[in-house]
Protein backbone atom coordinates (compact mmCIF):
# COMPACT_ATOMS: atom_id res chain seq x y z
CA UNK A 1 0.00 0.00 0.00
CA UNK A 2 1.20 3.30 -0.85
CA UNK A 3 1.80 5.98 2.70
CA UNK A 4 0.96 9.11 3.25
CA UNK A 5 4.39 10.38 3.10
CA UNK A 6 4.39 9.94 -0.89
CA UNK A 7 1.02 11.55 -1.08
CA UNK A 8 2.37 14.43 0.89
CA UNK A 9 5.51 14.51 -1.87
CA UNK A 10 3.24 14.47 -4.40
CA UNK A 11 1.15 17.53 -3.59
CA UNK A 12 4.85 19.32 -2.90
CA UNK A 13 5.88 18.66 -5.97
CA UNK A 14 2.55 19.76 -7.84
CA UNK A 15 2.95 22.98 -5.62
CA UNK A 16 5.94 23.62 -6.62
CA UNK A 17 4.78 22.96 -10.75
CA UNK A 18 1.88 25.58 -9.73
CA UNK A 19 4.11 28.30 -8.39
CA UNK A 20 3.27 30.75 -5.42
CA UNK A 21 1.03 33.04 -5.66
CA UNK A 22 -1.53 29.89 -7.04
CA UNK A 23 -4.20 28.14 -5.46
CA UNK A 24 -5.16 24.52 -6.36
CA UNK A 25 -8.44 22.74 -6.11
CA UNK A 26 -9.50 19.22 -6.64
CA UNK A 27 -12.50 18.01 -6.03
CA UNK A 28 -14.10 14.95 -5.05
CA UNK A 29 -16.46 12.08 -7.13
CA UNK A 30 -20.21 12.66 -5.71
CA UNK A 31 -21.74 9.64 -4.98
CA UNK A 32 -24.06 8.52 -8.12
CA UNK A 33 -26.91 6.98 -7.81
CA UNK A 34 -27.76 4.12 -9.59
CA UNK A 35 -32.05 3.83 -9.42
CA UNK A 36 -34.38 5.19 -6.51
CA UNK A 37 -32.13 5.21 -3.85
CA UNK A 38 -29.59 2.91 -4.83
CA UNK A 39 -26.00 4.13 -5.17
CA UNK A 40 -23.67 2.53 -7.22
CA UNK A 41 -20.45 1.85 -5.62
CA UNK A 42 -18.08 4.80 -4.54
CA UNK A 43 -14.68 5.34 -6.47
CA UNK A 44 -12.72 8.10 -5.69
CA UNK A 45 -11.76 10.93 -8.62
CA UNK A 46 -8.57 9.39 -9.76
CA UNK A 47 -6.51 12.92 -9.51
CA UNK A 48 -8.24 13.10 -5.97
CA UNK A 49 -6.96 9.76 -4.79
CA UNK A 50 -3.73 10.38 -6.28
CA UNK A 51 -2.88 13.59 -4.55
CA UNK A 52 -4.66 12.16 -1.04
CA UNK A 53 -5.30 9.07 -1.31
CA UNK A 54 -8.19 9.57 0.77
CA UNK A 55 -11.16 7.61 -0.67
CA UNK A 56 -14.76 9.37 0.88
CA UNK A 57 -17.26 11.63 -0.67
CA UNK A 58 -17.99 14.84 -0.14
CA UNK A 59 -14.47 16.06 0.05
CA UNK A 60 -12.16 18.85 -1.42
CA UNK A 61 -8.25 19.37 -1.46
CA UNK A 62 -6.98 22.66 -1.43
CA UNK A 63 -3.01 23.17 -2.08
CA UNK A 64 -1.78 26.67 -1.08
CA UNK A 65 1.70 26.89 -2.81
CA UNK A 66 4.40 28.91 -0.82
CA UNK A 67 8.23 30.16 -0.97
CA UNK A 68 9.32 27.33 0.89
CA UNK A 69 6.94 24.41 0.79
CA UNK A 70 3.41 25.39 0.88
CA UNK A 71 0.19 24.05 2.34
CA UNK A 72 -2.50 21.30 1.89
CA UNK A 73 -5.65 22.00 3.44
CA UNK A 74 -8.47 18.83 3.08
CA UNK A 75 -12.45 19.62 3.67
CA UNK A 76 -14.13 16.42 4.49
CA UNK A 77 -17.15 15.39 6.25
CA UNK A 78 -17.31 15.51 10.42
CA UNK A 79 -17.55 12.55 12.37
CA UNK A 80 -21.20 11.35 13.27
CA UNK A 81 -21.70 8.59 15.27
CA UNK A 82 -25.67 8.42 13.80
CA UNK A 83 -24.43 8.40 10.21
CA UNK A 84 -21.80 5.90 11.17
CA UNK A 85 -23.98 3.70 11.94
CA UNK A 86 -24.92 3.30 8.92
CA UNK A 87 -22.28 3.81 6.19
CA UNK A 88 -19.55 3.05 8.20
CA UNK A 89 -16.34 4.95 10.32
CA UNK A 90 -15.14 8.35 8.49
CA UNK A 91 -11.79 9.81 9.34
CA UNK A 92 -13.47 13.40 10.02
CA UNK A 93 -11.18 16.44 10.05
CA UNK A 94 -9.04 14.99 12.78
CA UNK A 95 -7.81 11.35 10.94
CA UNK A 96 -7.59 13.70 8.02
CA UNK A 97 -4.58 15.32 9.51
CA UNK A 98 -3.43 12.48 11.59
CA UNK A 99 -4.05 9.85 9.37
CA UNK A 100 -3.51 11.95 5.88
CA UNK A 101 -1.12 14.20 7.16
CA UNK A 102 -2.92 17.27 6.00
CA UNK A 103 -2.00 20.41 7.88
CA UNK A 104 -5.16 21.88 7.79
CA UNK A 105 -8.84 20.27 7.91
CA UNK A 106 -12.38 21.92 7.83
CA UNK A 107 -15.70 20.94 7.82
CA UNK A 108 -17.22 20.03 4.27
CA UNK A 109 -20.04 21.79 5.99
CA UNK A 110 -18.19 25.38 6.47
CA UNK A 111 -16.44 25.13 3.05
CA UNK A 112 -18.11 28.56 2.23
CA UNK A 113 -17.10 30.09 5.20
CA UNK A 114 -13.29 29.28 4.71
CA UNK A 115 -12.38 28.88 0.88
CA UNK A 116 -13.06 32.82 -0.33
CA UNK A 117 -10.85 33.55 2.51
CA UNK A 118 -7.95 31.53 0.89
CA UNK A 119 -8.52 32.91 -2.65
CA UNK A 120 -7.06 36.15 -0.92
CA UNK A 121 -4.07 36.74 -2.24
CA UNK A 122 -3.69 34.44 -4.78
CA UNK A 123 -2.66 35.42 -8.82
CA UNK A 124 -4.65 32.22 -10.12
CA UNK A 125 -6.45 29.24 -9.45
CA UNK A 126 -5.82 25.77 -10.56
CA UNK A 127 -9.05 23.79 -11.01
CA UNK A 128 -10.99 22.13 -14.14
CA UNK A 129 -13.98 23.81 -14.78
CA UNK A 130 -16.52 21.67 -15.98
CA UNK A 131 -16.50 18.28 -14.11
CA UNK A 132 -18.94 19.62 -10.94
CA UNK A 133 -21.33 22.74 -12.41
CA UNK A 134 -22.62 23.82 -9.51
CA UNK A 135 -19.08 24.57 -7.56
CA UNK A 136 -18.06 26.04 -10.93
CA UNK A 137 -21.01 28.61 -10.61
CA UNK A 138 -19.88 29.49 -6.90
CA UNK A 139 -16.58 29.90 -7.99
CA UNK A 140 -16.89 31.72 -10.64
CA UNK A 141 -19.48 33.98 -8.28
CA UNK A 142 -16.74 34.28 -5.95
CA UNK A 143 -14.47 35.78 -8.32
CA UNK A 144 -17.00 38.02 -9.52
CA UNK A 145 -17.29 39.30 -6.00
CA UNK A 146 -13.66 39.98 -5.96
CA UNK A 147 -13.66 41.83 -9.24
CA UNK A 148 -16.31 44.07 -8.08
CA UNK A 149 -14.41 45.31 -4.93
CA UNK A 150 -11.56 47.99 -5.20
CA UNK A 151 -8.29 45.54 -6.11
CA UNK A 152 -5.90 47.86 -4.24
CA UNK A 153 -7.81 46.49 -1.38
CA UNK A 154 -8.38 43.17 -2.19
CA UNK A 155 -5.98 41.22 -4.36
CA UNK A 156 -7.61 37.58 -5.98
CA UNK A 157 -7.03 35.60 -8.50
CA UNK A 158 -8.41 36.90 -11.80
CA UNK A 159 -7.63 33.60 -13.85
CA UNK A 160 -8.77 30.00 -13.53
CA UNK A 161 -6.22 27.57 -14.92
CA UNK A 162 -7.19 24.04 -15.97
CA UNK A 163 -5.00 21.29 -13.57
CA UNK A 164 -5.14 18.76 -15.87
CA UNK A 165 -2.25 18.93 -17.88
CA UNK A 166 0.37 19.01 -15.09
CA UNK A 167 -1.00 16.80 -12.90
CA UNK A 168 -1.45 14.48 -15.23
CA UNK A 169 1.53 14.23 -16.85
CA UNK A 170 2.91 13.72 -13.33
CA UNK A 171 0.52 10.56 -12.87
CA UNK A 172 2.28 9.47 -16.17
CA UNK A 173 5.35 8.64 -14.60
CA UNK A 174 4.73 5.73 -12.06
CA UNK A 175 7.03 5.70 -8.75
CA UNK A 176 8.66 2.43 -7.11
CA UNK A 177 5.78 1.99 -4.93
CA UNK A 178 3.12 2.81 -7.46
CA UNK A 179 4.82 -0.34 -9.70
CA UNK A 180 4.69 -2.50 -6.78
CA UNK A 181 0.94 -1.93 -6.41
CA UNK A 182 0.36 -2.33 -9.64
CA UNK A 183 2.43 -5.33 -9.90
CA UNK A 184 -0.15 -7.23 -7.37
CA UNK A 185 -3.00 -6.23 -9.06
CA UNK A 186 -1.66 -7.76 -12.18
CA UNK A 187 -0.96 -11.02 -10.19
CA UNK A 188 -4.28 -11.10 -8.69
CA UNK A 189 -5.83 -10.59 -11.94
CA UNK A 190 -3.41 -13.21 -13.70
CA UNK A 191 -4.76 -15.61 -10.76
CA UNK A 192 -8.36 -15.32 -11.76
CA UNK A 193 -7.25 -15.87 -15.59
CA UNK A 194 -5.95 -19.07 -14.29
CA UNK A 195 -8.71 -20.06 -12.64
CA UNK A 196 -11.16 -19.33 -15.69
CA UNK A 197 -8.82 -21.30 -17.90
CA UNK A 198 -8.82 -24.46 -15.26
CA UNK A 199 -12.80 -24.84 -15.10
CA UNK A 200 -13.67 -23.87 -18.59
CA UNK A 201 -15.30 -26.46 -20.21
CA UNK A 202 -17.90 -26.94 -23.09
CA UNK A 203 -21.28 -26.27 -22.08
CA UNK A 204 -20.66 -24.01 -19.31
CA UNK A 205 -22.14 -19.85 -20.02
CA UNK A 206 -20.28 -16.84 -19.99
CA UNK A 207 -22.12 -16.05 -17.04
CA UNK A 208 -20.29 -18.16 -14.74
CA UNK A 209 -16.81 -17.62 -15.79
CA UNK A 210 -17.85 -14.22 -15.25
CA UNK A 211 -18.62 -15.11 -11.65
CA UNK A 212 -15.79 -16.98 -10.99
CA UNK A 213 -13.27 -13.93 -11.92
CA UNK A 214 -15.68 -11.83 -9.74
CA UNK A 215 -15.05 -14.28 -6.86
CA UNK A 216 -11.16 -14.15 -7.61
CA UNK A 217 -11.10 -10.96 -7.11
CA UNK A 218 -12.98 -10.40 -4.11
CA UNK A 219 -11.36 -12.60 -2.31
CA UNK A 220 -8.41 -10.84 -2.56
CA UNK A 221 -9.95 -7.80 -1.22
CA UNK A 222 -9.95 -5.89 -4.77
CA UNK A 223 -12.72 -5.38 -7.53
CA UNK A 224 -13.06 -5.74 -11.04
CA UNK A 225 -10.90 -2.27 -12.60
CA UNK A 226 -13.85 -2.43 -15.35
CA UNK A 227 -16.68 -4.77 -16.18
CA UNK A 228 -15.04 -8.33 -17.58
CA UNK A 229 -15.52 -9.06 -21.30
CA UNK A 230 -16.22 -13.07 -21.33
CA UNK A 231 -16.44 -13.73 -25.03
CA UNK A 232 -16.86 -17.02 -26.32
CA UNK A 233 -16.95 -17.75 -29.91
CA UNK A 234 -17.87 -14.80 -32.03
CA UNK A 235 -18.82 -12.84 -29.09
CA UNK A 236 -14.93 -11.93 -29.10
CA UNK A 237 -14.92 -10.03 -32.29
CA UNK A 238 -17.55 -7.62 -30.16
CA UNK A 239 -15.09 -5.54 -28.70
CA UNK A 240 -17.31 -4.14 -25.42
CA UNK A 241 -18.75 -7.23 -25.07
CA UNK A 242 -20.32 -7.37 -21.80
CA UNK A 243 -23.50 -9.23 -21.97
CA UNK A 244 -21.78 -12.35 -20.59
CA UNK A 245 -24.82 -14.42 -20.61
CA UNK A 246 -24.28 -17.25 -23.94
CA UNK A 247 -23.32 -20.86 -24.10
CA UNK A 248 -19.68 -21.62 -24.45
CA UNK A 249 -19.62 -24.10 -27.52
CA UNK A 250 -17.10 -26.79 -28.16
CA UNK A 251 -14.53 -26.04 -31.26
CA UNK A 252 -15.10 -22.24 -30.08
CA UNK A 253 -12.69 -20.10 -28.84
CA UNK A 254 -13.31 -17.68 -25.69
CA UNK A 255 -11.89 -14.29 -25.08
CA UNK A 256 -11.49 -12.98 -21.95
CA UNK A 257 -10.25 -9.50 -20.89
CA UNK A 258 -10.47 -8.94 -17.43
CA UNK A 259 -8.51 -6.98 -14.58
CA UNK A 260 -8.54 -6.20 -10.92
CA UNK A 261 -8.18 -2.64 -8.89
CA UNK A 262 -5.99 -2.81 -6.32
CA UNK A 263 -5.68 0.56 -3.90
CA UNK A 264 -6.76 1.79 -6.53
CA UNK A 265 -4.75 0.99 -9.26
CA UNK A 266 -6.12 -0.67 -12.46
CA UNK A 267 -4.64 -4.39 -14.06
CA UNK A 268 -6.10 -4.73 -17.42
CA UNK A 269 -5.19 -8.46 -19.12
CA UNK A 270 -6.47 -10.27 -22.11
CA UNK A 271 -6.14 -14.24 -22.88
CA UNK A 272 -8.06 -16.46 -25.38
CA UNK A 273 -8.07 -20.04 -25.13
CA UNK A 274 -10.07 -22.85 -26.76
CA UNK A 275 -12.94 -23.97 -24.64
CA UNK A 276 -12.13 -27.84 -24.92
CA UNK A 277 -8.65 -27.27 -23.65
CA UNK A 278 -7.46 -27.86 -27.24
CA UNK A 279 -6.43 -25.24 -30.14
CA UNK A 280 -7.92 -26.44 -33.78
CA UNK A 281 -5.42 -26.09 -36.54
CA UNK A 282 -6.61 -22.43 -38.01
CA UNK A 283 -7.61 -21.73 -34.28
CA UNK A 284 -3.46 -22.03 -33.58
CA UNK A 285 -2.56 -20.57 -37.16
CA UNK A 286 -4.19 -17.24 -36.12
CA UNK A 287 -3.19 -17.50 -32.26
CA UNK A 288 0.43 -17.56 -33.24
CA UNK A 289 0.21 -14.69 -35.60
CA UNK A 290 -1.59 -12.82 -33.20
CA UNK A 291 0.95 -13.70 -30.29
CA UNK A 292 4.10 -13.06 -32.51
CA UNK A 293 2.83 -9.33 -32.82
CA UNK A 294 2.39 -8.63 -28.99
CA UNK A 295 6.24 -10.22 -28.53
CA UNK A 296 7.61 -8.19 -31.02
CA UNK A 297 6.12 -4.72 -29.78
CA UNK A 298 7.00 -5.69 -26.48
CA UNK A 299 10.28 -5.80 -27.42
CA UNK A 300 9.84 -2.23 -28.77
CA UNK A 301 8.41 -1.23 -25.17
CA UNK A 302 12.39 0.22 -24.01
CA UNK A 303 13.26 3.99 -22.94
CA UNK A 304 14.09 5.92 -26.24
CA UNK A 305 11.71 4.20 -28.24
CA UNK A 306 8.82 6.09 -29.78
CA UNK A 307 5.41 5.41 -28.90
CA UNK A 308 4.08 4.64 -32.26
CA UNK A 309 6.97 2.27 -32.60
CA UNK A 310 4.69 -0.63 -30.54
CA UNK A 311 1.62 -0.50 -32.71
CA UNK A 312 3.41 -0.03 -35.72
CA UNK A 313 5.17 -3.53 -35.02
CA UNK A 314 2.70 -5.08 -33.95
CA UNK A 315 0.68 -4.22 -37.16
CA UNK A 316 3.38 -4.81 -39.39
CA UNK A 317 3.50 -8.42 -37.82
CA UNK A 318 -0.24 -9.11 -37.62
CA UNK A 319 -0.35 -7.63 -41.35
CA UNK A 320 2.27 -10.06 -42.60
CA UNK A 321 0.06 -13.39 -40.75
CA UNK A 322 -2.41 -12.59 -42.28
CA UNK A 323 -1.49 -12.02 -45.78
CA UNK A 324 0.34 -15.68 -45.30
CA UNK A 325 -2.86 -17.31 -43.95
CA UNK A 326 -4.66 -15.70 -46.95
CA UNK A 327 -7.03 -13.69 -44.87
CA UNK A 328 -5.71 -10.50 -46.41
CA UNK A 329 -4.80 -10.75 -50.10
CA UNK A 330 -2.44 -7.86 -51.78
CA UNK A 331 1.01 -7.23 -51.00
CA UNK A 332 2.61 -6.08 -47.84
CA UNK A 333 3.35 -2.43 -48.71
CA UNK A 334 0.23 -2.43 -50.01
CA UNK A 335 -2.04 -3.82 -47.03
CA UNK A 336 0.10 -1.50 -44.83
CA UNK A 337 -0.10 1.62 -46.87
CA UNK A 338 -3.71 1.26 -48.02
CA UNK A 339 -4.80 -0.25 -44.57
CA UNK A 340 -6.15 -3.23 -45.47
CA UNK A 341 -5.14 -4.71 -41.74
CA UNK A 342 -7.60 -2.08 -40.73
CA UNK A 343 -10.69 -4.56 -41.42
CA UNK A 344 -9.71 -7.23 -39.20
CA UNK A 345 -7.32 -4.68 -36.58
CA UNK A 346 -9.74 -2.55 -35.93
CA UNK A 347 -7.90 -0.66 -32.25
CA UNK A 348 -4.49 0.88 -31.20
CA UNK A 349 -1.96 -1.67 -29.53
CA UNK A 350 -2.16 -0.38 -26.10
CA UNK A 351 -3.17 2.75 -23.84
CA UNK A 352 -1.49 3.99 -20.82
CA UNK A 353 -2.31 2.22 -17.33
CA UNK A 354 -2.49 2.96 -14.15
CA UNK A 355 -4.85 4.94 -11.72
CA UNK A 356 -7.44 4.39 -14.55
CA UNK A 357 -7.88 1.55 -16.78
CA UNK A 358 -7.40 3.97 -20.15
CA UNK A 359 -4.63 6.00 -18.14
CA UNK A 360 -3.81 9.69 -18.36
CA UNK A 361 -0.72 11.10 -20.33
CA UNK A 362 -0.46 12.63 -24.05
CA UNK A 363 1.00 10.48 -26.61
CA UNK A 364 2.00 13.12 -28.77
CA UNK A 365 4.03 15.99 -28.10
CA UNK A 366 4.36 18.98 -30.73
CA UNK A 367 2.74 17.09 -32.85
CA UNK A 368 4.93 13.96 -32.78
CA UNK A 369 4.70 10.70 -31.27
CA UNK A 370 5.92 10.56 -27.40
CA UNK A 371 9.50 8.83 -26.64
CA UNK A 372 8.84 6.07 -23.71
CA UNK A 373 10.40 7.02 -20.30
CA UNK A 374 11.12 4.70 -17.70
CA UNK A 375 7.94 4.91 -14.91
CA UNK A 376 5.67 4.89 -17.66
CA UNK A 377 3.29 2.12 -17.75
CA UNK A 378 1.27 0.81 -20.77
CA UNK A 379 -1.07 -2.40 -22.46
CA UNK A 380 0.21 -4.21 -25.54
CA UNK A 381 -3.17 -5.75 -26.71
CA UNK A 382 -2.76 -6.59 -30.88
CA UNK A 383 -6.09 -8.71 -31.57
CA UNK A 384 -7.52 -9.73 -34.51
CA UNK A 385 -11.19 -10.08 -35.01
CA UNK A 386 -13.19 -11.78 -38.14
CA UNK A 387 -16.81 -11.22 -37.72
CA UNK A 388 -19.12 -14.15 -38.60
CA UNK A 389 -20.53 -11.68 -41.22
CA UNK A 390 -16.83 -11.34 -43.03
CA UNK A 391 -17.74 -12.67 -46.67
CA UNK A 392 -14.51 -11.37 -47.88
CA UNK A 393 -12.35 -14.41 -46.03
CA UNK A 394 -12.89 -17.66 -46.27
CA UNK A 395 -15.13 -19.60 -44.13
CA UNK A 396 -12.57 -21.01 -41.86
CA UNK A 397 -11.79 -17.82 -39.85
CA UNK A 398 -15.24 -16.50 -39.59
CA UNK A 399 -16.43 -15.88 -36.08
CA UNK A 400 -12.63 -16.00 -34.70
CA UNK A 401 -11.49 -13.18 -32.19
CA UNK A 402 -8.16 -13.27 -30.83
CA UNK A 403 -6.29 -10.91 -28.32
CA UNK A 404 -3.31 -10.98 -25.91
CA UNK A 405 -2.58 -8.30 -23.71
CA UNK A 406 -0.31 -7.52 -21.05
CA UNK A 407 0.79 -4.83 -18.52
CA UNK A 408 4.16 -3.29 -19.46
CA UNK A 409 6.23 -1.17 -17.29
CA UNK A 410 9.08 1.03 -19.38
CA UNK A 411 12.51 0.66 -18.26
CA UNK A 412 16.24 1.71 -19.16
CA UNK A 413 16.80 -1.84 -19.81
CA UNK A 414 13.63 -2.65 -21.43
CA UNK A 415 10.06 -4.06 -20.74
CA UNK A 416 9.08 -5.81 -17.45
CA UNK A 417 5.99 -7.58 -18.22
CA UNK A 418 3.71 -6.79 -14.81
CA UNK A 419 1.17 -9.45 -15.83
CA UNK A 420 3.96 -12.96 -16.48
CA UNK A 421 2.53 -14.62 -14.36
CA UNK A 422 -0.69 -15.80 -16.55
CA UNK A 423 0.57 -18.26 -19.38
CA UNK A 424 -0.48 -16.99 -23.41
CA UNK A 425 2.03 -19.93 -25.37
CA UNK A 426 -0.31 -22.46 -27.06
CA UNK A 427 1.22 -25.20 -25.34
CA UNK A 428 1.48 -23.59 -22.05
CA UNK A 429 -2.26 -22.64 -22.43
CA UNK A 430 -3.20 -26.29 -23.05
CA UNK A 431 -1.06 -27.92 -20.21
CA UNK A 432 -3.06 -25.69 -17.92
CA UNK A 433 -6.63 -26.79 -19.47
CA UNK A 434 -5.75 -30.34 -18.67
CA UNK A 435 -4.64 -29.97 -14.97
Amino acid sequence: MIKHKEFTKRRHHLMEIAGQGSVVIVRATAPKIRNNDVHYPYRQNSDFLYLSGFSEPEAMLVLLPEDKGGESIMFCRERDRQREMWDGATAGTQGAKELFGFDQAFPMAEMENHLPGLLHGRERIYYDLGKDPDFDQRLIGWLNDFRSKTRKKFMAPDEITALDHNLHEMRLFKSRTEITVMRKSARIAAAAHRRAMRICKPGMNEAEIHAELLHAFTGSQCEASYIPIVGGGSNACILHYISNRDRLNDGDLLLIDAGAEFAGYASDITRTFPVNGKFSGPQRDLYEVVLRAQLEAIDEVRAGNPWDHVHETAVRVATEGMLDLGILKSSLDEALEEEHFKDYYVHNTGHWLGLDVHDVGEYEIDGHSRVLEPGMVLTVEPGIYIPASATGVDETWRGMGIRVEDDVVVTKAGADVLSADICKTIDDIEALMAE
